[in-house]
């Protein structure tokens, strides 16, 4: 999505979905133009769905010391969209994996202690993912109910 940075650099205060040094590189070139600190959460595909997009569990921590060097950006943690379910005790070892490697990025103390957030679960699983460590969940059909994909 490395051609929409340009339009949002200046209107968010946090992207969620950063899966590759390349575009870690376009958001910093931004952040820089508009003289700001643009703050990023990694997506990890910890799942390995061939349907999602995200960074393999390995190749999180390479990237983030590599993220650590750009002076524009800012890593605040790690998200994940685990697999739909219909029990969500199938997410847990998921969440588990991903808050394992949220704690080793902080205590590496990567990007200088700024990593703090660890977003996973949505409505059908949010409670596993508290229960696992999750900082920040994603509920938009528990609020807003189902999406009506007939428009």
């Amino acid at each position: 999505q490395t051609n929409k940075v340009k339009y949002i650099v200046d209107k968010v205060r946090l992207i969620h979905s950063v899966d590759s040094l390349r575009l870690a590189e376009v958001i910093e070139k931004e952040a820089e133009k508009q003289n700001r600190i643009m703050d990023i959460l990694l997506e990890v595909n910890v799942a390995e769905e061939e349907s999602k997009f995200g960074l393999k569990t390995e190749e999180v921590l390479p990237l983030a010391e590599k993220i650590a060097e750009l002076s524009h950006i800012r890593l605040r943690g790690l998200m994940t969209i685990a697999p739909f379910v219909e029990n969500p005790e199938k997410n847990r070892t998921i969440f588990a994996n991903l808050h394992k490697l949220y704690v080793d990025i902080k205590e590496k103390n990567i990007d200088n202690g700024t990593v703090s957030i660890l977003s996973m679960g949505m409505t059908n699983d949010y409670e596993v993912a508290v229960e696992e460590g999750a900082t920040m969940v994603r509920v938009g059909t528990g609020i807003f109910g189902a999406r009506d994909y007939s428009i």
